[in-house]
């Protein structure tokens, strides 16, 4: 595996693939490591949390400046991305002890009859580029806490995140075998999903990646949680503070160079603030700074590998050539690196990208609509659903609204955001499960009913 510097376009590290008798001695020390693990006190798994936690924090800056050296993501949303990890920590370390207490329910005298939450074992995580800390700690911090044991798959252009979250649990003072980074391509994904020691499988990714894996494991009757892309709508309504949903919503188009499942990427703004809207939004997008990710004065780095920005570009180019207006931005940037500018596109016609696929990058659309109906309408027409955006005046208006959109998440005056206290996860062609919060905790558990007489 060979990493480059998205920044450079150099070369910057080689890793050597995981051998097929690797990758079974992982799986067997990971069954190994189970059966000590699932033993080993919940009171003793949240210690062992805040030392990971204490870790992330100890050496931020070392991880932040990994990731943005793999991946090229701003060092300051690096560093914000390690410490949102030991926040998580922090939470798990205080809260699985409530979430995974025995529910008890109604019984006849002299019975008690409860429900505990006991681990499954060996859960294998299929992870992405683009928040590698964050996404795998969001699965690590959960499974491992209830007792699972974590393999984790992690995208090929983040092999040094991957060896380095492992690093981060060894020293915190987790047992040999409860988590491990596999270096493995993706063609070999299916073989471990469908090996007998995986009992359960998370993915975060694309939609025919989540297929696949969903297909495997079905066949094989395993639980899986898949969070898959999205094209979030960005919903500004008439009596909208227009000033903050163009500041947030320039801001939530370009973090992490727009490369975000969550990231706001159709703004569908009612027509009588359509063209005061407007005017903001390309006003802010335009004082972003796209320049060096290692420079704490960056907001906007480059996208994560060449290929990448030529697919997005490739992208904007169809939808001009399909109607759409570029009012700023549009065009590869003329330095090293896969830098593409933060870029508007109004006037999108139905059925072009820009409309009806996932933009990972850095591109807002902009859709005019006549009311608060054509809004629900519009935010809907997507085969996505993960998150949504919806900005109101009108608190009540607002949680209607949300009401209506096909989403798993719904924000109202601000940007979506994933959060250890709250679920996080979508529908429709996003995915299903949820993450974070109790409900994350309990996707990999055995619900056991347990009755005593």
């Amino acid at each position: 595996m060979e990493v480059v510097n998205p920044a450079t376009n150099e070369r910057i590290a080689t890793y050597e693939e995981d051998s097929t008798a690797e990758v079974e001695a992982a799986l067997t020390r990971a069954t190994d490591a189970f059966e000590q693990w699932r033993d080993v006190s919940l009171r003793e798994r949240q210690e062992l949390l805040v030392s990971a936690g204490e870790v992330l924090r100890d050496r931020k800056r070392e991880w932040a400046e990994l990731m943005t050296r793999e991946m090229g993501k701003p060092i300051s949303q690096a560093v914000a991305e390690v410490e949102k990890c030991a926040w998580l920590c922090d939470h798990y370390a205080e809260y699985a002890s409530v979430y995974l207490a025995d529910d008890h329910h109604p019984s006849p005298p002299g019975t008690t009859v409860k429900t505990r939450y006991d681990p499954l074992g060996t859960v294998l995580a299929v992870m992405p580029w683009n928040y590698p800390f964050w996404q795998v700690f969001r699965f690590a911090a959960t499974s491992l806490t209830a007792g699972n044991v974590g393999l984790l798959k992690h995208a090929s252009n983040v092999p040094g995140c991957a060896m380095a979250i492992e690093e981060i649990f060894r020293e915190a003072g987790y047992p040999e075998g409860v988590f491990q980074s596999l270096l493995v391509p993706s063609d070999l994904v299916d073989d471990i999903v469908e090996d007998d020691r995986v009992r359960a499988a998370t993915l975060t990714g694309s939609g025919p990646a989540g297929r696949a894996v969903a297909s495997t494991a079905g066949a094989t009757l395993k639980k899986t949680v898949l969070e898959l892309g999205g094209s979030d709508p960005f919903v500004v309504l008439d009596d909208a503070d227009l000033d903050a949903a163009a500041e947030t919503g320039a801001w939530a188009r370009n973090m992490n160079g727009g490369q975000s499942c969550i990231a706001a990427k159709r703004f569908i703004v009612h027509d009588a603030v359509y063209d005061e809207f407007l005017d903001r939004l390309v006003s802010e997008v335009d004082s972003l700074t796209v320049g060096d990710p290692m420079d704490e004065e960056t907001d906007v780095g480059p996208q994560a590998r060449q290929n990448l920005m030529a697919e997005l570009h490739e992208q904007v180019e169809a939808s001009v050539a399909a109607g759409a207006t570029v009012l700023t931005g549009g065009e590869p940037l003329d330095r090293d690196g896969a830098f593409y500018p933060p870029t508007i596109l109004t006037d999108v016609p139905a059925d072009c990208p820009a409309a009806d696929e996932e933009l990972f990058g850095p591109v807002a659309a902009v859709f005019r609509v006549g009311d608060e109906e054509a809004a629900i309408e519009q935010a809907n027409d997507t085969r996505f659903g993960l998150g949504a955006s919806i900005w109101t005046e009108d608190r009540e208006r607002g949680e209607r609204v949300a009401g209506r959109v096909d989403a798993g998440c719904t924000y109202i005056n601000q940007y979506t955001k994933s959060d250890p206290r709250v679920p996080f996860g979508g529908v429709k062609d996003s995915g299903y499960g949820r993450e974070l919060s109790e409900a994350g905790i309990k996707e990999f558990v055995n619900r056991k009913t347990v009755w005593v007489e």
